[in-house]
Parts: structure tokens; C-alpha cells; sequence
């Protein structure tokens, strides 16, 4: 259950057989099903979840109830509202399972015991949230200066695996244009090959 965490974490900096398993005595295995939340608006998000596989997805719903994909996260992935989660105040975004999933949960009071019991954790920590900033970055970047052709070949690169899993309309609403779109572009780029 836990050596996909283990090697996880180890891409960033290496802990002793010791520390790893002390560190993972913080984390709370859960199985997710496919449609069932782990966070819906209004609730406040109190833990990091690794998706140890399955894939779930982050997203929002706007006023007339279009949903608008933040997130998608796969094996060897995190997920959370970070926002709600750090600042302790309602979450506006909903997630849940796109198929059933496995995941490893870490509250926040557990966060912080963590990094007192191991604690080059926090570096670790400090690096994921920095590849977070990173990658939030780059999305707003393509979300405000990409085509959509551009926007969907980053998707392709990031989520190689979800091209064929995930519904279109899903794709679509993670780049931000309209089924009807996906599907021109993804015919143009089929006839380029």
C-alpha cells in the first residue's frame, strides 16, 4: 500500500527505512468509488490525498451549472483545495472518483506532527507545493495566451494515460472549451499525422 508513496517521495530526497515508516504511520489508506466525493463545496478540506491508483478529478461548478475541471490526478498524484486546506475556510470546488480509486490521506494536524517526527518532510512539502505553484503557473499562463490546440497537446503531454479514459466533454471542460471543439481539433490533428 505504501511503496508508490515510498518511491514518491523518494524522487525528491531520500529517507532511511526508519523515517519512512514513521512517516507513514501519518497517512490514512481510503477507497475512493467511482462518483463518490472525497470533498464537495462548502466543506472544509482537511487532508492531502496521493492517489495510490485510480484517477479522480477537482473541479467547480459556476452559477448555471456548467462544471469546470481544475485538476485531474492519477496514480503517483496528489490532490486537495489547497486553499481551503491551508486556510481552514470552505472549499468552492468539489472532488471526486472518475473510476474507484485508492488513496493515502494526511490530515493537517498530521501534517504537522509529520514534520516533527520526520522532519525532512518538510522539505519535502516545501517541493511539492513549489512543482504546485509551478504547474498552477503554467495553467493559468495556457488558460490566458494558449490556443485551444495548444491547451489540448499540453493536456495530451501531462495526462498521457487519460486521453482515451476520460469522457471528452471531461478534456474539454479541463481546457476550457466546448465538446464540439475537442473534437475538431482532435480530427485536424489526426489528419496532420
Amino acid at each position: 500500500m505504501f511503496n508508490l508513496l515510498r518511491t514518491h517521495i523518494n524522487k525528491r530526497l531520500r529517507l532511511t527505512a526508519e523515517e519512512f515508516d514513521r512517516c507513514a504511520q501519518f497517512f490514512v489508506p481510503r477507497t475512493v468509488r467511482k462518483r463518490q466525493a472525497l470533498l464537495q463545496n462548502g466543506e472544509v478540506c482537511r487532508h492531502l490525498a496521493f492517489v495510490n491508483n485510480g484517477c479522480l478529478r477537482e473541479y467547480t461548478i459556476d452559477h448555471k451549472g456548467d462544471e469546470h475541471i481544475i485538476q485531474f490526478a492519477i496514480e503517483d498524484w496528489w490532490i486537495s483545495d489547497l486553499n481551503s486546506f491551508l486556510s481552514g475556510t470552505p472549499s468552492t470546488h468539489n472532488i471526486d472518483a472518475l473510476q474507484d480509486s485508492e488513496v493515502l490521506l494526511l490530515e493537517k494536524s498530521a501534517r504537522e506532527a509529520l514534520f516533527t517526527a520526520v522532519p525532512a518532510m518538510e522539505r519535502f512539502f516545501r517541493l511539492l507545493l513549489e512543482s504546485n505553484y509551478i504547474a498552477t503557473h503554467k495553467r493559468i499562463n495556457d488558460a490566458l495566451s494558449a490556443s485551444a490546440e495548444e491547451r489540448y497537446r499540453s493536456f495530451v503531454e501531462t495526462y498521457p494515460r487519460l486521453v482515451e479514459q476520460v469522457p471528452q466533454n471531461q478534456i474539454a471542460s479541463y481546457i476550457g472549451i466546448t465538446p464540439q471543439s475537442l473534437s475538431r481539433i482532435r480530427k485536424e490533428l489526426a489528419a496532420k499525422r
